[in-house]
């Protein structure tokens, strides 16, 4: 099957490389390389591409370069972000401190929180972590608490400077708040929305720069303890050489997705919006997960398919071309919902039959017709069949 073939509604997995991007990474790859931490004229240039690329990246946040620490992916800066802050603080204190975080973040959030015994703060039915209710969910003595920007999975925005207000009023200013951005870069402009945010992270391919690079960003004065030991790079917050071409990729990614934020945004949302329509036009029994689409980014279209599984449909798609993804997990021949499902309190029987799918920079018109055109026919396909027809 082409590329030109396939029509791509998986961007919030990873979005295609900007061309942007890849031109940074190709002039990047093509020259004689040094390594930033060295001190000959080669690796002066190095350090100068990855200090440029962070003035960018730090511009996009509204924050200082030297608060962000690059990172090899979302999943490392969420870790360092909560590890770190824990690992201080335990040193400073002398005594473990207590973390939180909603109950449908990303497994880079939760699983830290839940290894250390952390608190798990309930969500509405959108997903979201509702401000007022931490005054009765969230431990007095809590030292950070981590809610996402916009979740992953089904699209939620979080009000978060309504959630920085409550956990300072709650926690009486002393709780740090962390946010995994990785879903909502792209879609929202984040510099007033993280105002009272301490620590934040970015994965750069879901915005159109490379795999395998992302960042956190911590404010001056956050306790951080390095989790990789060696040449004491990033400040001696995260040892390690840095992949300065995948940085550069990212910052021009970063750029040009800001620049053109505003009208993608516009775009893609009535993209989804079309497609979600002529889904529920055309097939019976279609729910949009969060059918109120302006608490979500304009990207996701999260929809479950009564009378079948999510599983079998996704099969479907893929083999007639089309790429969507299926947050259900089966072990033991039992099919079951994603945790972020069952914390919005989704019907179990309706959540086996969802799906994501995820629009960006690089659909078109002929994209969603040709998804729509799949996706009726593998629905169809999978209910006559189970119906015996």
């Amino acid at each position: 099957m082409s590329a030109s073939s396939i029509a791509y509604l998986d961007h919030a997995a990873t979005s295609p490389v900007r061309p942007q991007a890849l031109d940074a990474l190709q002039a990047w790859l093509g020259q004689p390389r040094g390594n930033p931490s060295g001190t000959h004229h080669l690796a002066r240039q190095a350090r100068r591409a990855l200090d440029d690329a962070r003035d960018v990246l730090a511009e996009t946040l509204g924050c200082g370069p030297g608060d962000l620490v690059f990172t090899a992916g979302g999943t490392e800066a969420d870790n360092l972000a909560l590890f770190g802050v824990a690992d201080a603080l335990a040193v400073q204190d002398g005594v473990a401190p207590v973390l939180a975080c909603s109950a449908v973040e990303h497994h880079a959030v939760l699983d830290p929180v839940l290894r250390l015994g952390g608190t798990i703060l309930p969500v509405d039915r959108y997903g979201r972590v509702e401000p007022g209710a931490l005054d009765e969910t969230l431990p007095r003595n809590t030292a950070l608490v981590s809610v996402m920007a916009a979740n992953n999975e089904v699209g939620t925005i979080n009000d978060l400077a309504a959630v920085v207000a409550a956990v300072a009023a709650r926690t009486d200013g002393r709780a740090l708040v962390h946010t995994d951005a990785v879903a909502a870069f792209a879609w929202l402009d984040l510099r007033q929305r993280i105002a009272g945010v301490d620590l934040l992270t970015l994965s750069a391919h879901k915005f159109g720069g490379c795999q395998g690079v992302g960042l956190l960003m911590a404010r001056p004065g956050v306790p951080l303890r390095a989790r990789l030991l060696g040449g004491g790079q990033e400040r001696d917050r995260r040892s390690g050489t840095q992949n300065v071409a995948g940085i550069v990729a990212m910052a021009a990614a970063a750029a040009v997705t800001v620049a053109e934020r505003d009208a993608t945004v516009e775009r893609v949302g009535g993209l989804r919006d079309r497609f979600v329509d002529a889904l529920g036009d055309r097939l019976d029994a279609v729910h949009e997960t969060v059918s109120d689409r302006g608490l979500k980014v304009a990207s996701n279209a999260h929809v479950c398919f009564s009378g079948v599984l999510s599983e079998e449909l996704l099969f479907l798609l893929d083999r007639a071309g089309l790429c969507a993804s299926a947050a259900s997990s089966c072990a033991s021949g039992a099919i079951n919902v994603s945790h972020v499902l069952a914390a919005m309190g989704v019907d179990a029987e309706q959540g086996r039959g969802a799906l994501r799918f995820t629009l960006g920079w690089t659909t078109t018109h002929e994209d969603v017709d040709r998804a729509t055109e799949i996706v009726v026919d593998a629905v169809s396909h999978l209910r006559a069949a189970r119906s015996g027809r």
